[in-house]
């Protein structure tokens, strides 16, 4: 159905030539004052897309986002105070 995808940061010196990251994969966000990207890209081909990009002359530093391996889903063994203070 969807496609698996993977997040990067990649820090830039350009800004406008930041916009052609467009072409690699889905740019979710640019940083106008921290000079950084926030992008989305398809997980399979991720690591080559991550070799290209670290090859761009404006391009600093890139790091991989670690968002989808955060557990999402929590369990309490504790239970729950609410139903202590009532209205």
């Amino acid at each position: 159905m969807f496609a698996e995808r993977t997040g990067y940061i990649i820090w830039v010196n350009d800004l406008k030539a930041a916009r052609n990251l467009e072409k690699y994969g889905t740019v979710h966000y640019i940083s106008k004052r921290m000079h950084y990207v926030v992008m989305y890209v398809n997980a399979d081909r991720a690591e080559e897309i991550s070799k290209n990009i670290r090859r761009l002359s404006y391009v600093r530093k890139i790091e991989r986002s670690y968002r989808n391996e955060i557990q999402t889903e929590y369990s309490s063994d504790i239970p729950d105070k609410t139903s202590y203070y009532g209205l």
